[in-house]
Order: structure tokens, then C-alpha cells, then sequence
């Protein structure tokens, strides 16, 4: 597999470029985890309101809306790094046949 940081994608071996790319494009593990902690946070938020503690309720509710809206803030841009990249390789490979987005 090698380095994959610089081109998650694989251009070579499959018919679906993209397929595994989550678990080899480490940098959007960091996104993956603040999603996690989000949904750990608004259980916690749900288990506050149960126990009738509003007040920290509230703020771990807040916490977990920003960390999500954080974690998937980081996807977004990661993707858009592996499409900019993407679409570099098939400007220095222009015969090879470009594939319709399965995402």
C-alpha cells in the first residue's frame, strides 16, 4: 500500500477507485473521531436530561452538535483534497478513462 497520504486514491487496481478509501486516507480519521465523540456527547447530553440535570444537558448537547458539525466539516474538506487530487492525476494521465462518481 505504501504512502497514501498524497493519493488515497486507487487508480490501478480496481473498477471502484474509491472503495476503502476511509480506512486508507488516515487524514480523515481526526473527522471520523470528532463524529464518534459527538455521538459519545449527545448520549451523555440524553443520560444529563434523564437524570434531570437540564443545565448539563444543555452544554453537552451544544458540545455535541459542534464536534459533529466540526467532524463533518473536516470530511468535507477532506474529500474535496482527494478530488483535487484525483482530478490531478487524470490531468497527467489523460488516456485513462475517467470514472462516473460513486460519491
Amino acid at each position: 500500500m505504501g504512502d497514501t497520504f498524497h493519493d488515497p486514491v486507487d487508480h490501478a487496481r480496481t473498477t471502484r477507485q474509491h472503495a476503502g478509501e476511509s480506512m486508507i486516507d488516515v487524514a480523515a480519521w481526526p473527522g471520523y473521531l470528532l463524529i464518534f465523540a459527538g455521538l459519545i456527547a449527545f448520549v451523555g447530553s440524553l443520560a444529563a436530561f434523564g437524570a434531570g440535570h437540564p443545565d448539563s444537558g444543555m452544554v453537552t448537547g451544544a458540545v455535541a452538535v459542534t464536534v459533529v458539525a466540526g467532524g463533518l466539516v473536516w470530511l468535507a474538506f477532506e474529500k474535496r483534497r482527494v478530488h483535487r487530487i484525483e482530478n490531478r492525476w487524470y490531468a497527467e494521465h489523460p488516456d485513462a478513462p475517467r470514472q462516473r462518481p460513486s460519491n
